[in-house]
């Protein structure tokens, strides 16, 4: 098969999709790689390993749309990718289509078969595509959140842990899952004061187990997300519904009562965001003030620590891109936790969430497949 990545053009996005080590073990394999020169440069890899590594240094990403079999990307097509894509061509990447009518669309038009990373979801309900980049959001989260905090700037002025004598910011988490749990840590760490709100019982209590008094935890429902939010310095915003938008959980009348200075980190912005008054921002213009309250809502965040991002992800895909490869797309699909990944097949949604939160119609994917 013809694998092929291309350099991701998203405004201030420097991961890529295939290192140099992914690479030397698909070319391994018996496979032909197409690298679009200069993909790997914003993480650090030249072109001159991927050579090494086996690939082939190809000059446009017309070219490499135009031979590869499948496409293994970071985020979802730009504008200008629409028309590179063709019917039957399989694209591998983060998608987040419930926020994207207007990838969605293209991809239909294509016909390409559209694979997201965030929806892989094994049989436990782990998504094993999505984890490493949550984690790093949350971490970077509230390394953000101290950041917009200080001074100069809109923020408020604090420091996230404190002083002896007086108390450290008070840092409200939005949800307890891979985001949540690595943003719970990162604002321990600080020595920040943390509240961690969900609706999930039980990944409240393994929190409780695992910091032994050091957060408080709220079940979650409008009038205890709105009694915890108030007056609270630094909001992370960590709530996720595989396929689907995230549901708005904090009201702009919550924001308000944040008070001037505080912030908002919306990690469910690339799901359309968790706060009513998120809207997306890019890393070259990162912040905007709504209600007083400084909002950080990058949907690629993870983007701008690039290398650690892209071997975590090259790492966690290779085994999909090497099944897909070595055995053909309708055996790979037998697994059901690839198959759960389609997001479209042949011009038609095959995400249930995906069709629900854009108000579109879906077929099921095992409708669409070859027979026999």
């Amino acid at each position: 098969m013809i694998v092929g990545t291309v350099r991701e053009t998203k405004t201030e996005e420097y991961r890529v999709a295939l290192t140099p080590d992914g690479v030397a073990d698909i070319v391994g394999a018996g496979h032909q790689v197409l690298v679009e020169v200069g993909s790997g440069v914003g993480s650090n890899y030249p072109d001159a390993e991927y050579r090494e590594a086996g690939a082939e240094l190809v000059a446009t990403p017309a070219e490499v749309y135009a031979r590869a079999e499948l496409m293994c990307e970071v985020k979802e097509p730009q504008p200008q990718e629409y028309d590179l894509l063709r019917e039957g061509q399989i694209l591998f990447t983060y998608l987040h289509l419930a926020a994207e009518p207007h990838v969605t669309d293209a991809l239909i038009r294509s016909r390409c078969i559209a694979i997201g990373y965030e929806t892989v979801r094994r049989d436990d309900g782990f998504l094993p595509l999505l984890a490493p980049m949550s984690e790093v959001a949350g971490r970077m989260a509230v390394e953000l959140g101290a950041h917009y905090l200080k001074r100069p700037g809109p923020g408020r002025g604090m420091l996230l842990g404190g002083l002896p004598g007086v108390p450290p910011a008070h840092v409200v988490i939005m949800g307890s899952g891979n985001v949540g749990k690595n943003s719970v840590r990162a604002a321990v760490g600080f020595g920040a004061r943390v509240s961690v709100v969900s609706i999930d019982e039980n990944q409240l209590r393994h929190l409780e187990d695992e910091y032994q008094g050091r957060i408080e935890t709220v079940l979650a429902s409008p009038h205890t997300i709105a009694s915890v939010v108030a007056g609270a310095d630094l909001l992370v915003g960590a709530v996720l519904v595989e396929g689907r938008r995230a549901p708005v959980v904090v009201t702009r009348e919550m924001v308000r009562s944040m008070g001037p200075g505080a912030v908002i980190v919306d990690v469910a912005v690339d799901q359309g965001g968790c706060v009513e008054t998120t809207r997306p921002t890019s890393h070259v213009e990162p912040i905007y003030v709504e209600e007083g309250v400084v909002h950080y809502a990058v949907p690629n965040m993870p983007g701008a620590v690039p290398r650690t991002s892209s071997r975590a992800l090259t790492g966690l895909t290779l085994p999909y891109i090497l099944r897909v490869a070595n055995k053909g797309l309708a055996v790979a699909l037998e697994d059901p936790t690839l198959r759960r990944g389609v997001n479209t097949y042949l011009g038609k949604i095959t995400h249930a969430g995906v069709a629900e939160s854009l108000g579109r119609n879906w077929t099921p994917l095992d409708e669409l497949l070859p027979r026999g």
